[in-house]
């Protein structure tokens, strides 16, 4: 995790404070929910999101930060949080980053009641403070996930994905809220409509070039150590399996969509399904994508001044295609 330390480097006093105004955000008066709720602290991931807000918040005002940033940080986190524990409930999963799920531990009713808790702190951290710009950021972002979710489970039954659905269903799933980070760290400095808009792409981009790594994933690399084939399993069609689809005859697209369709839990099928796709270009038509989206990126942060916090920005695109899982 050297590369994250790295990345972190710039804003590590401003990611130590928001740790501490973060556990603050989450506090109650009910110890049972103190209790998950520190249980939730301390198993956090990277805290990628919150690095969006502070590296992009000084990119954007000559390095300072201020209360909004953080609060901004912490929205997000809330949300973010919250949406996490609602869709372990949704999936039935047990497990989360390797540790038990909320609703593993202390059932589904009380996980829906944390996130729902989660989400009520988030919207009243903002208007107690009327920072009712942020909100709205979040609001949009939290908006879009859901209706990506949902289209994605509607095209899931038919498996009638086009190129361009994907992409909205990655915009909505993934990249919005990455890009209301980057949004965020800005509009909490309050940086101009353009630099805000221009970051919220940013974001944007980073975002689905993210979606576009975890879909290799699938794929398999011995090295990751990642179980392979999970996508297949739950039907979701990915851009490797697309690209394939889309370019296949007749007879291998319909041997493909009836192994995806009615023999997905047939541990041998999917590894023929991962064979063909590999075998018929679809990782690197996925890879060449990816590196389109990252490219973007990067062009986007040409118009800043070379500072710590634009390199650790850099560093970070190029993270998001480079990483190991």
């Amino acid at each position: 995790m050297k590369i994250v330390s790295q990345i972190k480097a710039p804003i590590e006093y401003e990611m130590e404070l928001f740790e501490k105004k973060f556990q603050l955000s989450m506090s109650s008066k009910i110890s049972l929910l103190n209790r998950i709720t520190h249980y939730v602290v301390n198993r956090k991931g990277k805290q990628m999101r919150p690095m969006f807000v502070f590296l992009i918040a000084k990119m954007s005002n000559n390095g300072e930060v201020n209360e909004r940033t953080y609060r901004g940080a912490s929205v997000i986190e809330l949300i973010h949080t919250a949406t996490l524990v609602h869709d372990d409930v949704v999936d039935d999963s047990n497990r989360r980053r390797g540790f038990f799920s909320i609703n593993a531990l202390w059932k589904n009713k009380i996980a829906v009641l944390v996130g729902d808790f989660l989400l009520s702190k988030g919207l009243l951290l903002s208007i107690d403070n009327d920072d009712f710009d942020l909100l709205k950021i979040i609001s949009v972002a939290v908006r879009e996930m859901s209706e990506g979710e949902l289209l994605q489970i509607e095209k899931a039954r038919n498996l009638d994905i086009t190129e361009d659905i994907y992409f909205e269903i990655i915009r909505q799933k993934t990249a919005t809220l990455i890009a209301a980070c980057c949004a965020m760290g800005a509009k909490s400095v309050n940086a101009d409509a353009d630099k805000v808009e221009n970051m919220r792409k940013f974001g944007a981009l980073i975002g689905i070039a993210f979606q576009i790594k975890d879909d290799l994933f699938d794929y398999g690399d011995d090295q990751i150590g990642k179980p392979t084939g999970i996508d297949i399993k739950e039907r979701k069609m990915t851009l490797p399996l697309i690209y394939v689809l889309n370019n296949a005859s007749e007879k291998d697209k319909r041997w493909l969509i009836n192994s995806v369709k009615n023999h997905n839990k047939d541990a041998k099928r999917v590894k023929e399904v991962i064979r063909f796709v590999k075998d018929n270009g679809g990782l690197e038509y996925a890879i060449e994508a990816m590196k389109g989206y990252q490219q973007r990126a990067l062009e986007l942060l040409h118009m800043y001044p070379t500072t710590p916090y634009k390199e650790s920005l850099e560093l970070m695109v190029n993270y998001v295609i480079d990483r190991r899982q």
